[in-house]
This record gives structure tokens, C-alpha cells and sequence, in this order.
């Protein structure tokens, strides 16, 4: 009985494995078939596109190191839990090249509209679709066979709002005035200060490094902070940006980028807008959050929707 029992346990392992082994061979195949398609024919030309390929190149980073670990088992030496790190990374590598498959042929697909550079962008755009597929794949896969606290709704809250912050950062790369107006500064230190609270949070529950606070106050706190702080960067945001009374641009037409023929599919103000809808869905999925949180605090109880240490 326990030779047949220990049997079927290294077969169970075994099958585990093997399904892991084949997500991440998917995963590290379509992001680099991505990246070779799109770097084969030159059909690169627009400096926001940069994000996708950093999405693609860290993705296949990412992946390729998880797969090095558990081939030579480093896992079960981590001083953290390695199912709630899959989830994570895989939950982000999945929005990440998600993100990637729509921003890239929004602008690729008009800059290129036939011929051998075409067919490239919509293959690489399938490629990072089936990425992020794998990707999801991996964390409901590892989410139902482990059934960690990781998966929880607020935990997943917690991901959107960095994975949100790092879309608005890429968009801010072309688009933070020369100027340099003091409203302009805010808004940019609001999304900083935010992100950096938010990894730092995620960082220091991964560690397991501070269980004696009181999280739910920590957290509460700091969803608070963050509400306010997204609230004065949306409102200031468009003021400053698109009412001409504050120095902005409110036509499409007076922005040079927009008329530049390369340039005009997603051209500064384009991103400058992009930049004010995301700090809205931002704002949003942290008035969600507080939500959550405020009705987990009623109830004495986070069971069934977050544990602290999880995220």
C-alpha cells in the first residue's frame, strides 16, 4: 500500500511538472518569436512602441530564469513561498503581453497597411495574444492546484494598479513637458509615489517580513493615500494638458507630432490623453480596493477575499 501510495505521488509530481515544463516552453516560444518578427523587418518605428518590446524581452527574461529554477530545483531553497511567485509573475507577463498585442498593431497595422512588414505585425501581434494566453493559463492552472490566497480579488486589485502605473509610465516617456510646470511635476510624483508604495507593499508580504502590523490597517491607509492622490492627478492631469487657459493643447491639430505623417497614429497627444483614461481606470480600481477593504474591516474578516501576506 505504501509503495503503490508513494507511486502515484512522484506520477502526480510528475505530471505537474511536466505541465509546467510546457506553459513555460509556450511562454518563452511566442515572446521570442514576437520579438524576432518585429526585429526581422525593421518594423519598428514609433518610440512607444518601446514597450512592447520591453514587455516581450523581460517576459522571456522572467520565464526563462523561473524555468533555470526549477530544473535545478532552487525553488525549495527560496525563502518564500514559489506558487504565489508563479502567480504573480504570470498574472503580470499575462497583462503585460496583453497590453503589448494591443498597443502594438494599433500603431504597426497603419504604418504598415500591406506587404512582408504587414503580415509580420499581425504575427508577432498573435504571438504576444498567445503569451498572454499561456500566461493566464499558468495562474488559474497554479491558482486551482495550490488554491493560494494570492488569487483573491483584492490581490488581483492590488496587480492592476502597479501593472496600470507601469502603462502610464511608458506613455509618460513622450510625453512629460519640457516646461516643466510645477501641476504637470505632481501628477508624475502621484503616479510615482503610488507605484512605489504599491511594490514596496507587495515586496515586503512576499518576504513575509512584517506580520506583526496590522495590515489591514497599513493597507486601508494606504488606499486612502492613494485615492487622494489620483483624485488631484486626474483633475489636474487634462487641466493641464488640454485646456488652453493652463498652457495645454485642446485640438489634436495643434499638436506638430499629430501632423507629422510617421508619427500622427499615436502622437504625443494621443498618449497625453492616454495618460489622463488610465489615470482614471487607475483611480477607479483603487476606489475598488478601498471599497474592499472598507467592507472587509465591517465584517472583522478578510477570509475569502485577502490575507496580507498573499499579495
Amino acid at each position: 500500500m505504501t509503495i503503490m501510495s508513494s507511486t502515484s505521488l512522484s506520477s502526480g509530481l510528475d505530471s505537474v511538472t511536466n505541465k509546467s515544463y510546457l506553459l513555460h516552453f509556450l511562454q518563452l516560444l511566442s515572446t521570442c518569436m514576437a520579438f524576432f518578427l518585429v526585429t526581422r523587418e525593421s518594423t519598428w518605428s514609433v518610440d512607444i512602441s518601446n514597450w512592447s518590446m520591453f514587455v516581450w524581452c523581460f517576459c522571456f527574461a522572467v520565464t526563462l530564469l523561473t524555468l533555470i529554477a526549477e530544473l535545478c530545483g532552487l525553488q525549495d531553497k527560496l525563502h518564500f513561498s514559489w506558487d504565489r511567485f508563479l502567480i504573480t509573475s504570470a498574472c503580470y507577463c499575462a497583462l503585460f503581453c496583453l497590453s503589448a498585442a494591443i498597443i502594438y498593431p494599433i500603431i504597426h497595422l497603419q504604418i504598415f497597411p500591406d506587404g512582408s512588414p504587414r503580415h509580420h505585425v499581425i504575427a508577432a501581434t498573435a504571438f504576444s495574444c498567445i503569451a498572454s494566453v499561456t500566461y493566464a493559463v499558468e495562474v488559474v492552472w497554479t491558482c486551482a492546484r495550490t488554491g493560494e490566497s494570492s488569487c483573491s480579488l483584492l490581490g488581483l486589485l492590488k496587480r492592476l494598479e502597479i501593472f496600470v502605473a507601469c502603462v502610464i509610465f511608458a506613455f509618460l516617456s513622450n510625453t512629460y513637458p519640457s516646461e516643466r510646470q510645477p501641476a504637470l511635476v505632481w501628477c508624475v510624483a502621484v503616479y510615482c509615489i503610488c507605484f512605489i508604495l504599491g511594490a514596496v507593499a507587495m515586496l515586503r508580504h512576499r518576504c513575509d517580513c512584517d506580520e506583526s502590523l496590522p495590515y489591514s490597517c497599513l493597507g486601508f491607509g494606504q488606499s486612502v493615500l492613494a485615492v487622494l492622490l489620483y483624485t488631484t492627478a486626474l483633475v489636474l492631469w487634462p487641466l493641464y494638458q488640454f485646456n488652453g487657459d493652463f498652457g495645454g493643447q485642446p485640438q489634436r491639430s495643434s499638436e506638430l507630432s499629430c501632423i507629422d505623417e510617421p508619427t500622427s497614429y499615436l502622437c504625443v497627444w494621443d498618449q497625453r490623453l492616454a495618460v489622463a483614461i488610465l489615470t482614471a481606470v487607475n483611480l477607479l480600481i483603487y476606489v475598488a480596493d478601498l471599497v474592499i477593504l472598507t467592507v472587509v474591516s465591517d465584517r472583522g474578516s478578510t477570509q475569502g477575499l485577502w490575507i496580507p501576506s498573499s499579495y
